[in-house]
């Protein structure tokens, strides 16, 4: 039955029209999804960011920290704790 309908100019545009309009359908999708895919990923990076300055502010403080018990009670003692 289809191959009747084809060679007719009618049906041949409806065809061309509907798998336009499907590929056009298709593109969009698969924009929407790159485009979630890179939200994600950009909410990824801010989290690691976000962990990687948390971390050097760690690391900073301990390289502040006093070596031993009587230097932390000498900084206790100055109120430079």
């Amino acid at each position: 039955m289809i191959g009747w309908l084809l060679p007719h100019g009618p049906a041949r545009k409806a065809l061309g029209l509907l798998l336009a309009a499907a590929a056009i359908l298709l593109f969009l999708l698969n924009l929407r999804r790159a485009g979630e895919r890179a939200g994600r990923a950009a909410e990824r990076l801010d989290a690691r960011e976000r962990n990687d300055a948390n971390h050097r502010q760690m690391l900073d403080a301990a390289a502040r920290r006093p070596p031993d018990r009587d230097a932390l009670a000498e900084r206790l003692r100055d109120g430079r704790f």
